[in-house]
């Protein structure tokens, strides 16, 4: 009867653990309005005359942005708090696409992506950071499985069914939900009073070790950095180009569902893998995943107007798991290679491979399309997926929170929770 009470509060942590509630709400609200203007507004770029180049463009300044806020969000926790930066976020990333309706026009597209990818910003590295800070480490795979699923929901059923709502209710339509971020204030509002109120600890130590504690941080931050961003850069292409780079609607419609679908039940089944069993059995078989998603992907449409609907379902399914696995395990290994205090670092420099990738996937494969094909710029994707599997083979420091890490019960794991 004593244990009870404990047994209780631990099944309820990562739902119910104080402040996770508003994080998830203000994170699905949030999401929904990144994920239905991603494939839409370049659509709504292309129907202003642009070509794919600029129609990539449109993603591709927007990651920027979101890169180039990312990086100052920590600061501008530490100076403004999270009241006024997380209100801050959402506001920016709420109000500019119902702007989207006064024009199509290529550059002002490109201005109000460059406005929702500071809002952006902010949404993600205030997620991931708040994470860190309201659930204990033996729990944080759990919670960020929790968290990437209401990142994840969204875009299962906004990034896939947009274009068709764009192309079917109307533009307004998309533009509308695409402010959903506004109603996402008054969540944010309730997290930032717990954070804000949380007792200042080793933040407050001299500005000489926290620099120095900085510089020794962000060292250990690349490897899942870049790993991630192999995979983000499928994933960016991906969701960017498959209503452009598909002849059939049909196919589109149903690949883009596998792909968000699959993307959050990993996303959220990986972490529970990660607290059992550690990051590492997972990493490489997600890279290979990622190659072999792509080049299927990029037989599917080998031949301009057609589409094989087999590979192309099969392939963005393949991209889809190894996109959600991924940017868990990635995370998990991000915020085990610092220390608690540099938590806010580690949930930026995530980000930034997050975002970086999707932007690049969108510029390069919207290039590399103009000047030879979709199936040329997707094979050109799978090389550099590949080149990311070095990176895949070492960690720094143990992931493991319950269990030594068993390969083959691992991999087993994996199969059975799937099918289950």
């Amino acid at each position: 009867m004593r244990n009870a009470p404990a047994n209780s509060a631990a099944r309820e942590t990562v739902w119910n653990a104080p402040g996770m509630p508003a994080l998830l709400l203000l994170t699905a609200t949030g999401f929904a309005g990144f994920a239905v203007l991603l494939p839409t507004a370049p659509l709504w770029a292309v129907h202003g005359g642009a070509d794919a180049a600029g129609a990539g463009s449109v993603n591709a300044v927007l990651m920027l942005c979101t890169v180039l806020a990312q990086s100052l969000v920590p600061t501008a926790i530490r100076r403004l708090g999270w009241r006024t930066t997380l209100a801050c976020g959402m506001v920016l990333l709420g109000v500019p696409p119902l702007l989207h309706l006064l024009t199509a026009q290529l550059g002002v597209v490109l201005a109000l992506a460059a406005v929702r990818g500071l809002g952006f910003g902010v949404l993600t590295v205030c997620g991931a950071g708040a994470v860190a800070e309201l659930v204990e480490p033996a729990r944080r795979g759990q919670a960020i499985g929790a968290y990437g699923l209401a990142i994840a929901g969204p875009q299962f059923i906004l990034v896939s069914t947009a274009p068709w709502a764009a192309q079917n209710l109307g533009f307004g339509v998309v533009f509308a939900i695409g402010a959903l971020p506004l109603i996402g204030v008054a969540p944010a509002l309730r997290l930032a009073r717990r954070l804000d109120a949380r007792p200042a600890g080793s933040e407050d130590a001299p500005r000489q070790d926290a620099v120095r504690d900085k510089r020794a941080a962000y060292l250990p931050l690349l490897r899942p950095m870049l790993l991630l961003l192999g995979v983000t850069t499928a994933g960016g292409a991906l969701i960017t180009f498959a209503p452009q780079m598909s002849g059939d609607p049909t196919a589109t419609l149903a690949g883009l569902l596998l792909l968000t679908g699959t993307a959050a039940f990993s996303r959220w089944r990986f972490g529970a893998l990660a607290d059992r069993y550690g990051t590492g059995p997972f990493r490489r078989p997600l890279v290979i995943v990622t190659t072999t998603g792509l080049i299927l992907t990029a037989w599917a449409v080998a031949t301009p107007g057609t589409t094989a609907p087999v590979p192309l379902l099969a392939g963005m399914a393949l991209v889809g798991v190894s996109y959600g696995g991924l940017q868990n395990l990635t995370l998990v290994d991000a915020f085990a290679a610092v220390d608690n205090r540099s938590s806010g670092i580690a949930s930026a420099v995530w980000n930034v491979g997050f975002d970086a990738g999707t932007g690049l996937g969108a510029l390069l494969v919207g290039y590399l399309a103009t000047g030879a094909s979709f199936s040329v710029a997707l094979m050109v994707m799978a090389a550099l997926s590949l080149a990311t599997l070095p990176l895949a083979f070492t960690a720094r420091r143990s992931t493991v929170t319950r269990r030594p890490t068993d390969r083959r019960r691992a991999v087993w794991y994996t199969i059975t929770s799937w099918l289950m």
